[in-house]
Formats: C-alpha cells, sequence, structure tokens
C-alpha cells in the first residue's frame, strides 16, 4: 500500500512540476513504472495525464495575473517578449495548446493562453487532448519495447 501511494504520489508530482516552468522529466516516472511492471498501466495514465493537465492549469492561472508585475525589475519576460508572445498565439490561436506537451515552449504556451484570456473549458480539452496523447504514445512505445 505504502509503495502504491509512494509511486503514484511520485508520478502525479514530477507530472504536475513538469508541466509548470519548472525543469522536470515526468517522462522517465512513467515508463520506470510501466517497465516495473507493479501498476495497471491505465492507472499510471490517468495520474501523470491528470497531474500534467492541472501543472498547466496553474500555468494559465499564472496567465491570467502575470501581467499586472509587468515592468518591475524582477519580471521574467521583456515587453518584446511579451509582444513576440501575443503575436504568436493570435496567429495559431488556441490550436498551439496541442504543443504544450513539447518540452520548452509547451508551459509558455499555457501561460500566454491565460494572459489572452482562452477559455478555460476549451483550454483543458485541448491541453488534455495533447498531455494524455504524449504519454499514451510513450506507455505504447514502452510496451513495445518490453
Amino acid at each position: 500500500m505504502l509503495l502504491d501511494v509512494a509511486s503514484y504520489g511520485g508520478l502525479f508530482l514530477s507530472a504536475l512540476l513538469a508541466a509548470t516552468i519548472l525543469p522536470m522529466q515526468s517522462e522517465a516516472v512513467l515508463v520506470g513504472l510501466i517497465l516495473a511492471g507493479q501498476h495497471p498501466v491505465v492507472w499510471l495514465l490517468a495520474v501523470a495525464s491528470f497531474g500534467n493537465v492541472l501543472g498547466s492549469v496553474v500555468n494559465w492561472v499564472l496567465g491570467r495575473f502575470i501581467e499586472r508585475f509587468a515592468g518591475r525589475s524582477w519580471f521574467p519576460a521583456s515587453p518584446a517578449a511579451l509582444a513576440r508572445a501575443r503575436r504568436g498565439y493570435a496567429k495559431w490561436g488556441r490550436w498551439s495548446l496541442l504543443l504544450s506537451w513539447m518540452p520548452i515552449i509547451g508551459d509558455p504556451i499555457t501561460v500566454v493562453a491565460g494572459m489572452l484570456r482562452e477559455p478555460l473549458c476549451r483550454f483543458l480539452l485541448l491541453v488534455s487532448l495533447a498531455k494524455t496523447g504524449r504519454y499514451l504514445v510513450l506507455a505504447w512505445l514502452t510496451q513495445q519495447a518490453m
């Protein structure tokens, strides 16, 4: 029982943190747990997906409120960078959220979606498809390699 809590909790936490601006890798944790063969893959996928989507919601919320701090010395983006992000999101729109699973660009896309007031329902649908799809492919590849 304790192993289950640690395994699922660790997977959830790594997936949640990996979806924020923190540099984490949830894929390695998921693959390791699949290879260990002690947990149903469907539950591992559900936990990883839920954690990763929830982490993206954190980014969306940050985006909703972050601009009020623009102009302060510690603010992480210049006005030019914010303008580029707005232009990119305006060009590709909500469909860019399907790239939210990608390293480096995925997290900023979810922050910008919050900044530009993407409706949460649509945000959740697209981000859930992207992130769950990535984990499904990863699980399938892992099982093929076993």
